[in-house]
């Protein structure tokens, strides 16, 4: 039996959850589980246990490391890009998924074995590949199980597929500086690379329960070159471009922040390493979501409907004093005083709130406002704001180090120029809110899934 004939084509017209959902929220806590798990300990990794090819101690400076963990955040939300035309016009989702989800396990690999600049290089390529690969294609097959009957799910379902990403994020950061300080380097990636593994078995376990919308082929491209396809991606890009800047400061928990808390008192109930502080973006997200959805979320509809663009206008606006802060934090550091790590409690409590109004919302309107053939290359357009907003960072990095290896954003002002960058954009943003009309679209329903 071949492939296409195997597997169901279409939702059927349900009423409830599909059976394929928990797979994929199986899969999703697994495979964030071995993305976070890595990237918690990236920064560390660079500047206190980079090795040479001789076998001595090679790391890399601060602004090094921040710049080079950008440049991989960027790469990471580069690729969906190739992974959606690959999907959607090719091989399906399914099928990339599982062919680059091995890419993705082999870059786990490389780090577990290599600690060199050679292995670190060769690890974060395959992992951006196949990580970035499968982003746009997983988000987009979530949306793909949902028919018009059980379309109103998809809120819920996208809030559950978010809080299953937040379960694995939470899970890793804190435990992978642990096994990092305590087991070296191969322990620490090769945890999340079993994972992964894992991921992918679940993945595969429900590859008869999913949904399998075939590629569209010659037709994706008809699509995507027709008037409703180009007006929908014209849109959305502009949408995109704002949310970049968000991206840009949202990604510093794993890099400036975590230097920031290298730098302070870090005793609270228990001794925390500099990376864990970042298990209050994941722990937060947890909470917030269901807090979101059944008090804040209905108490603004009584006087002011959420539409998803004034969600995510909101979001933009948090951004700024979640920076604010840590400037704050950063100019007590620099004049000598201890400050406990507690206070960076304030940033992510902001900045997670900010998560939960723009990047939700953003991952459903993406699914919502995409032509049908074209789901997973708009989920990769907007991972694609990802790229953009780190390349920003990863670029200002590089551009302020010195010969000497200061910087021209020392201290304070650091935070204060992307805080500045972020109340431009959130302000420029609300008159394109107002300007866009939505058009929806959800895949056509069969009797019975029919199968193909």
């Amino acid at each position: 039996m071949s492939f296409r004939a195997r597997y169901r084509s279409a939702p059927a017209p349900v009423t409830g959850m599909p059976p394929g959902i928990p797979y994929i929220v199986g899969n999703e806590a697994a495979e964030r589980y071995s993305y976070y798990g890595m990237r918690a300990i990236l920064v560390i990794f660079m500047t206190k246990f980079l090795m040479s090819s001789s076998g001595e101690l090679d790391p890399m400076t601060d602004e090094q490391a921040k710049a080079w963990f950008h440049v991989f955040v960027t790469a990471v939300y580069f690729f969906p890009i190739f992974g959606a035309i690959v999907a959607d016009a090719f091989f399906g989702k399914f099928r990339t998924i599982m062919a680059l989800s091995i890419v993705y396990c082999l870059g786990h690999l490389t780090l577990a074995i290599d600690d060199t600049r050679i292995g670190l290089a060769l690890g974060l390529g395959l992992i951006a590949l196949g990580s970035g690969g499968i982003k746009p294609c997983v988000s987009a097959h979530v949306g793909d199980q949902f028919g018009q009957t059980n379309a109103r799910l998809l809120p819920k379902i996208f809030a559950w597929f978010y809080f299953s990403i937040n379960v694995g994020a939470l899970a890793s950061i804190l435990f992978a500086e642990p096994l990092l300080n305590r087991f070296g380097p191969s322990v620490a990636f090769g945890v999340p690379g079993v994972l992964m593994g894992l991921a992918t078995l679940v993945f595969w376990m429900g590859r008869d329960k999913f949904v399998h919308v075939p590629p569209g082929g010659v037709a994706f491209l008809r699509e995507v070159f027709s008037r409703d396809g180009l007006a929908a991606l014209g849109k959305l890009f502009i949408i995109y471009s704002f949310i970049a800047m968000f991206w840009a400061l949202f990604d510093q928990q794993g890099s400036a922040w975590v230097l920031q808390a290298a730098r302070m008192d870090r005793h609270f109930i228990i001794d925390w390493d500099p990376s864990q502080s970042q298990w209050l973006n994941p722990a937060l997200v947890l909470l917030f979501i269901p807090i979101f959805n059944r008090v804040v979320y209905p108490a603004f509809e009584r006087f002011w409907p959420l539409t998803p663009l004034r969600k995510i206008s909101i979001g933009l606006f948090l951004t700024v004093p979640a920076f604010l802060l840590p400037a704050w934090l950063e100019a007590r550091l620099d004049a000598g005083e201890a400050v406990n790590i507690v206070w960076q409690l304030g940033g992510y409590i902001l900045m997670t709130a900010a998560e939960v109004l723009v990047s939700i919302t953003a991952l459903e309107f993406s699914y919502t406002q995409a032509p049908k053939r074209m789901k997973s290359l708009v989920m990769g357009a907007f991972l694609m704001s990802v790229s953009i907003g780190n390349l920003f960072t990863a670029a200002v990095n590089f551009f302020i180090q010195l010969p000497d290896g200061t910087s021209k954003l020392d201290g304070a002002s650091y935070y204060l120029f992307f805080a500045a960058a972020m109340a431009i954009t959130a302000v420029l943003f609300v008159p394109v809110a107002v300007w866009y009309k939505e058009r929806t679209y959800i895949q056509d329903e069969v009797p019975g899934g029919a199968m193909v």
